[in-house]
Order: structure tokens, then C-alpha cells, then sequence
């Protein structure tokens, strides 16, 4: 890294500053970018309106968690490299502490009541999985082209699933994008100051390539538990484009799909995410804990969360000097946007299996969900009140006094 830009600030005030992010940041990436700008733009005055912009625009189009990575950036202009580590660590700590205690209670719920709230946690995650559906949907298919391009990629990979399928779906819709998506709509770029040169962005995306081509291979070749782990994380955290909730799918083709974990449990828990501040991305830490071979308890939650933010950050390292040069590419943005529609396609695909298709049995289960739909999507609540809320209501139409109760 260059030394140019690198201390402009205090790495307590990193910390402390991403800390009180992590707290109180609920509502998932685009509220996250928004508590971000109001704190480091407009508040702190870190960096510019088009240069928040910019760097926004830029993890938008990398895989990866958005949210995190631009605070990653800003740590990483604010404090250099430590910067950046620090900042990573405050904005994600709060929540996967919380995430990794519900799973260490996670094996209490096998009474009614247990069995009820995990059932309620099932539906919210129907109707959030919905909501980001949604919103995806109107923002990155706006025309036929993309619209075609979501569908056959939700077609894909509910004909074929698992992980293969998502990839092929991912490079189909970069292809078609490649050929319908090409404009000449480019706005200047406002430069960069980050301290990152080239040569060490390139060593950046060379290790990104060496660690999703290498994990697979060691894993099978050592069959060690803990690289297969790794390599699972870290596919996962390869291919999120769009938003973390697109994590969803690929990790429950690879945790669920290959028996490290029950569909229930791993539902349960991304329903719980919804409730509380910070990045989707520690959903991570929760699976971690709770897989059935070790590593697992905090080991595993630390490789977990470690693997599946890696390469969104060596991606993002790699591409912030190259930036300005990329955002004029029209053929680079045209199979971005392919992509992306195609991500909208994915994340159809796990609304129906295995996300509808495991919480929703009976038409209360469907009301619930489509409730908690039009909350988020039309009253605007937050959503750790709908989880709250939608949860407790299932819940109680779940136990028997209260069912017998209501049918009584």
C-alpha cells in the first residue's frame, strides 16, 4: 500500500466511531449506506457527497457485502490498513456476539414454544426474502432485457439447484448482458484518494483467485473438515452480488445441501439476523457455531465470518485503483448489469425453495408472511419489528392453548 493518505485520522476514533455503527445500524445494507452517510459525510465530513457517492456505486457492482465494504474503505482511508481491519471488526462485533449467542440457546427450542418461535422466525424470513426480492427487482430490472435475463436465471436454478446452477445463471446473464445491456449513459468519475497502488491491488485479486481456486482443491485432496469449511464461506462470500440477502441461497447450497445443518436451523436463524443491527453477513457467525462437525462453537463462527467477508474485501482492495478506468468501460458495465439481473433471478429462486417452501404449510402461515411483506415494503417498518411482531403473532397461533383457543 502507499503511505500517501494513509493516517488521516486516529484508529480509536475508527473504532469507536464503527462501533456505535455497528449498534445502531438496523435494516439491512441500503439503511446501512444511509447511517453511513449521515455519520462520515455529512456529520464527520470524512470525504465528499460524489466521492461517498462513487466508492458506493463501485461495492455496489463488486461481489461482496456492500455495506461492509465501503465501511471497510473508509477505514481504510481514514487509518491505512489497521484502519480498515478496525473498522471491519466495530461494525460487525455487536452482531455477531448476538448471533452467536442465539445459536448457543438454539438448542433449547425443541419444546412447543421453541418449536413455535422457530416456525415464526421461517415466516419473517418469507416475507424479508420477498421484500429484498422486490426491491432488487424494480432497481436493477428496469426494462424487458433484465426482466427476461431474472427469469431465466430464477428458471435455471430452480430446474437444476445447487451450485452450479447458480454460477451458470451468474455468467448466463453476464453474456446477456454482454449483448443487451450496453449504454453510453457514463458519468465522470470523481478520482479516489485511497491508499492502495496497483501493484498491490493486483497481488490483492491474485490472492482472491489463488484462495477460491486453491480452497476446493486442498479440501478435497487433505479432506480436512476445517478447508472444506473455509472454501463453503468463502464461494459464498465470492458470488453475493446485489446485497447480502443473496448470501442466502448460495450458503444453503452449501451448508444445508451437504448435511452441515437442517433447513430449519438454518432458516431460523436468518430470520433472527432481521432483528438485529450490523451486516447480514454475521448470519455467518450463527451457522459457524452450529455445524454439526467441527470446527464449530466459536472456532467455527470465526472461520466463518473470516471467509465469507475475505473476498469481498480483497476484491474491493483490487479494484480501487482501477476504479475510474472500469466505471467508463461500456462492455464492463453492460455485463455488470446483466449480472445483476441475474443475482435478481437467485434470490426468486430461494423465495420459493427453500425459503416458501419450508416455513409456509397452511393459509395463516401464508397471511403471516404476506403481512410482513407489505409492512416492509409499504408501511416502511423496520424490520426488527416485523420480526417481532409477525414472530409473536406466530408463535402464539402455534401453541396449542392458544390454537385450540382460536379454533375453540
Amino acid at each position: 500500500m502507499n503511505s500517501k493518505n494513509s493516517h488521516r485520522g486516529t484508529l480509536k476514533e475508527v473504532f469507536k466511531t464503527f462501533l456505535i455503527l455497528g449498534l445502531t445500524s438496523f435494516g439491512g445494507p441500503i439503511a446501512h449506506l444511509g447511517y453511513f452517510h449521515n455519520e462520515l459525510v455529512i456529520r464527520r465530513r470524512w470525504l465528499s457527497e460524489k466521492s461517498y457517492a462513487e466508492l458506493v456505486a463501485m461495492c455496489q457492482i463488486l461481489p461482496g457485502p456492500a455495506s461492509s465494504q465501503v465501511g471497510f474503505a473508509l477505514g481504510l482511508q481514514r487509518g491505512g490498513a489497521a484502519g480498515a481491519l478496525i473498522a471491519w471488526v466495530a461494525f460487525t462485533l455487536p452482531s455477531a456476539i448476538l448471533l452467536i449467542l442465539f445459536a448457543q440457546g438454539a438448542a433449547s427450542f425443541d419444546g412447543p414454544f421453541g418449536s413455535a418461535m422457530v416456525h415464526g422466525l421461517k415466516i419473517v424470513a418469507v416475507a424479508v426474502v420477498a421484500h429484498a426480492a422486490w426491491g432488487m427487482a424494480i432497481k436493477l430490472c428496469p426494462d424487458r432485457q433484465r426482466v427476461t435475463i431474472a427469469v431465466c436465471s430464477a428458471l435455471i436454478i430452480v430446474t437444476f439447484g445447487g451450485t452450479a446452477a447458480q454460477l451458470t445463471s451468474i455468467m448466463v446473464g453476464s453474456l446477456a448482458g454482454l449483448y443487451w445491456c450496453q449504454t453510453d449513459n457514463v458519468q465522470p468519475a470523481d478520482p479516489f484518494e485511497f491508499p492502495v497502488s496497483r501493484t498491490f491491488a493486483l497481488g490483492s485479486f491474485v490472492l482472491f483467485l489463488l484462495l477460491l481456486i486453491g480452497l476446493p482443491l486442498l479440501s478435497s485432496v487433505l479432506n480436512i473438515q476445517a478447508l472444506a469449511v473455509a472454501d463453503a464461506f468463502y464461494r459464498s462470500g465470492s458470488l453475493v452480488f446485489g446485497g447480502g440477502h443473496v448470501v442466502l441461497p448460495l450458503l444453503e447450497a452449501e451448508i444445508v445441501q451437504t448435511g452441515w445443518l437442517s433447513s430449519d436451523i438454518f432458516l431460523s436463524g436468518y430470520g433472527a439476523a432481521q432483528a438485529i443491527p450490523g451486516p447480514l453477513f454475521t448470519f455467518s457467525a450463527y451457522l459457524g457455531t452450529l455445524l454439526e462437525a467441527e470446527p464449530n462453537g466459536l472456532a467455527g463462527a470465526a472461520l466463518a465470518l473470516f471467509a465469507v467477508f475475505l473476498p469481498g474485501f480483497l476484491l474491493l482492495v483490487a479494484a480501487i485503483p482501477f476504479w475510474n478506468t472500469l466505471q467508463r468501460n461500456r462492455r464492463a458495465r453492460a455485463m455488470v448489469s446483466g449480472t445483476n439481473a441475474a443475482v435478481v433471478g437467485i434470490l426468486a429462486s430461494a423465495l420459493y425453495n427453500p425459503v416458501g417452501t419450508n416455513a409456509i404449510f397452511n393459509p395463516l402461515d401464508f397471511a403471516l408472511a404476506l403481512t410482513g411483506f407489505l409492512l416492509l415494503a409499504k408501511w416502511q417498518l423496520a424490520p426488527w419489528k416485523v420480526v417481532l411482531s409477525i414472530g409473536l403473532v406466530s408463535t402464539l397461533t402455534q401453541i396449542e392453548p392458544f390454537l385450540s383457543l382460536r379454533l375453540g
